[in-house]
């Protein structure tokens, strides 16, 4: 009887449960600072994201849908594919960029340049 008990124990109470939304209250944490440090927009879209895909992850989990559907992780697999394509396709593109303009587009000028 006890351990059936812990075995349904609920998403919320769980050790699991704790860290993954401790995870989304540092994530969610980190995108407030980057918006007030006024920081470039990839890092402000990109903390977006994660903290959109978190949320929904614990949202899954609190409904226990992951339970209740037996092919749902295979729609994981192929938006995990994609993400990795894309992100190999972002990282060619930086590094082209960042060959014709060495620099960076984020360098901060000197006091004496403004003038």
């Amino acid at each position: 009887m006890q351990a059936e008990k812990l075995k349904h124990r609920p998403f919320c109470f769980s050790v699991k449960g704790h860290v993954k939304i401790l995870r989304l209250a540092v994530t969610v944490t980190s995108m407030t600072f980057f918006i007030i440090s006024q920081a470039p927009e990839p890092y402000i879209v990109i903390t977006g994201f994660e903290v959109t895909v978190m949320f929904f992850f614990i949202l899954l989990y609190m409904l226990r849908l992951d339970r209740l559907m037996d092919c749902m992780f295979w729609p994981l697999l192929v938006f995990g594919l994609l993400t990795v394509v894309c992100s190999i396709a972002d990282a060619v593109l930086i590094y082209r960029k960042l060959l014709f303009n060495p620099s960076g587009p984020y360098q901060k000028k000197a006091v004496h340049e403004k003038i």
